[in-house]
């Protein structure tokens, strides 16, 4: 005896039912695909953000670099003229004692 092919109403709704349960699957993997996408976005999104923090971290502290090298300059400046004052100080002092004891 060979099966027979025939659609009954009794497999056309098993049929029925498969179909609509593998719709709905296909369903939730096209949701949950398209949710991965978006997160895919936003982590690229993130790490576009994340090398833009770096890149203007390291550009401030280039800047930083910067501005302590022209303190130390600064600083050796200040400590010159601070001994010409003192050095032109004992100068006045010395010639003002002088004057006094010739």
């Amino acid at each position: 005896m060979k099966p027979s092919l025939e659609v009954t109403p009794e497999t056309n709704m098993t049929t029925n039912g498969r179909l609509d349960r593998i719709e709905e699957k296909l369903d939730n993997l096209t949701e949950a695909m398209i949710a991965l996408a978006r997160a895919e976005e936003k982590i690229a999104s993130i790490k576009e953000d994340q090398d833009n923090g770096w890149e203007r971290m390291n550009h401030f502290s280039q800047k930083l670099d910067s501005i302590e090298r022209q303190v130390q300059d600064n600083a050796n400046t200040v400590s010159i003229i601070n001994k010409l004052f003192w050095v032109a100080v004992i100068a006045v002092a010395g010639s003002i004692a002088a004057q006094m004891w010739m």
